[in-house]
Formats: structure tokens, C-alpha cells, sequence
């Protein structure tokens, strides 16, 4: 499947096919890695990193990853370039792909991305936004299918706050075929539009979405449980009210107890122990997290070998 010269902005724009051409490339490039294989697939390649927002695993996990296909990374903060003083994006866009084979941004405004990508002739790929965060779940459909094999009619459960992982693992899961169920409180629910758009996702794909505020209900009987932070960045200050918001939200051993037998436990990380979940959840022996943190690297050197 050729998907040379696309943007990775949000999963909206591929089929459930195309994510899942991604994915096996992912577990194909683990493998290789793993077994010490060369695949030096961006051989003089390179690609401009632009963060705006801080990281651990994004940032790590895309500059190894290129240098293993064969590439070059330069992180760029915004105190690096003119567009922190004022230079418009779609100059620093039409610059950057003159130089570049690809550019990542991680920022705060979807809008920002997409104005990325409209000027540069190069693929630009969403690092994270406030509203999406794509390239975590290609990790996240690596870690599962490593782990439970066949996607489809798998139930997945989603816990805590609507944000932007939510947004994405709605549109990913439901176009690979698993159902999903989202819990979240009054006052944190998903954006609308987005959730409009992923029931016709479900109904294209006779999958279930089932949006509620009894977070016990949707981790019954559930193959994954997952969740996020409460406050994710630039949101520290409501880090109290949140706690108080997401009251009955944290996913500990009783509430884990609820899925299946064999059900596995999934955190994008930084993970804040005793607030969304419990120490003894994310050390359980069914907890993949650190998996699934791995699993990044694969799934952005699948991304770039994809696109770039």
C-alpha cells in the first residue's frame, strides 16, 4: 500500500486498511530491529522536529527511530526558530520543506498542524495537538494486536478525561473493527463533531460506541482498559477540581477486576500514580505499558518509512 508523500495529521484522513498497513509495518520493523536486521529505509533522509509542548517519548522515540532507518532528526523548540518571534507558519513551512524530507510538530492548535501542511511540500506529521494525537495509537494497535492477535470485535474501554487521546482512540479502534466505550464526567466529554463522526464509523463497521458516565459499565466484560492523565498539559492549574471531577474514575484493582480474565491494562504515560490509576494497576502483570511506551518508536519508524 503506497502511502509515500501524505500528511499524518489526525486518522481521519486513512482507511482502517491504511492504519492497519502501518501497524504491520511497525511489528515488521520491531522484528527486524529485535533480530539485529538493518532496514535503512530513509538512508539520507531527514527529518525537522518542531516541539512546542515538552516530551520524553514523542521526542526519544522519532529521533532513534530515524537514525535506525537511516536518517537524521534535528529537534527544533520554537526558541529556535523565528516562528517564536513572529515569523508566519506558512513561511517557516515553505523554508523548512526546502531543506527537510519531513516535519514533525507537537503543539497546542490542531489549526497550527494543518497550516503545516497546506504550505509545506514535504509530509508533515502531528506529534500532538490539543485536539488529536494520532501517531500514540498506531502504538496502541501495535501493543494489542502483539498481545491479543486479531482486532476485530475486541472491546475497548477508554476511562478518565475527553481529550485529544480520546478523540484518537475512538477514530482508531472503531475503524479497525474493535468496539469502544468511553466514560467520562459531566463537564469532560469528547468534542461532538468528533463523536458524530466516529458513530459513523461504528455504524460503517457494525462496531459499538457507547458513551456514558459509569466508568463501570464500560470496563465490564472489556478485552483493554485505558486511560490518560486527568490534567494534561497547560492544564496544571485544574489539577485539584479535576481530581474532583473524576471522583470514582481511577482505575484501580476493583475496578480492573471488571474486564475479562485476560484483559490488558494501557496508559499513554506520564501516568500520575494514585491519581488516575493505582500503583498496583500499572505494575499488575497485565499491565502493558511499558510495551505500549516501546511500541512508540516502532510506530513512528512505520509512520515515517510510510510517508516519508
Amino acid at each position: 500500500m503506497n502511502l509515500k508523500g501524505r500528511d499524518f495529521l489526525t486518522l481521519r484522513d486513512f482507511t482502517g486498511e491504511e492504519i492497519m498497513s502501518i501497524v504491520d509495518l511497525g511489528l515488521d520493523l520491531k522484528d527486524k530491529q529485535k533480530k539485529g536486521i538493518p532496514h535503512p529505509y530513509l538512508q539520507g533522509k531527514s527529518l525537522a522536529m518542531i516541539f512546542q509542548k515538552s516530551s520524553t517519548r514523542t521526542r526519544v522515540s522519532f529521533e532513534v527511530g530515524m537514525y535506525q532507518l537511516g536518517g537524521q532528526a534535528l529537534f527544533l523548540s520554537t526558541k529556535d526558530l523565528q516562528i517564536g518571534r513572529g515569523e508566519p507558519v506558512q513561511d517557516t513551512a515553505r523554508v523548512l520543506a526546502r531543506y527537510v524530507d519531513g516535519i514533525l510538530i507537537r503543539t497546542y492548535e490542531q489549526a497550527e498542524v494543518e497550516a503545516f501542511a497546506k504550505y509545506a511540500d514535504v509530509p508533515v506529521i502531528n506529534g500532538l495537538t490539543d485536539t488529536y494525537h494520532p501517531t500514540q495509537v498506531i502504538a496502541d494497535l501495535i501493543t494489542i494486536k502483539e498481545q491479543k492477535g486479531d482486532l476485530a470485535g475486541l472491546n475497548f474501554c477508554y476511562v478518565g478525561d475527553g481529550n485529544n487521546m480520546t478523540h484518537s482512540l475512538m477514530i482508531g479502534m472503531l475503524k479497525c473493527g474493535l468496539n469502544v466505550g468511553i466514560a467520562t464526567p459531566d463537564g469532560y466529554k469528547p468534542n461532538e463533531e468528533i463523536v458524530a463522526y466516529a458513530q459513523s464509523i461504528a455504524d460503517e463497521n457494525n462496531c459499538k460506541l457507547v458513551l456514558t458516565n459509569d466508568p463501570k459499565a464500560v470496563v465490564k466484560n472489556a478485552d483493554i482498559v485505558y486511560t490518560d492523565t486527568w490534567a494534561s498539559m497547560g492544564q496544571e492549574d485544574e489539577k485539584e477540581a479535576r481530581a474532583k471531577a473524576f471522583a470514582g474514575y481511577q482505575i484501580d484493582s476493583e475496578m480492573f477486576a471488571l474486564a475479562k480474565e485476560d484483559a490488558i491494562f494501557m496508559h499513554c504515560l506520564p501516568a500520575y500514580r494514585g491519581y488516575e490509576v493505582t500503583e498496583d494497576v500499572l505494575e499488575h502483570p497485565r499491565s502493558v505499558i511499558f510495551d505500549e511506551a516501546e511500541n512508540r518508536m516502532h510506530a513512528h519508524k512505520a509512520i515515517m518509512a510510510s510517508i516519508m
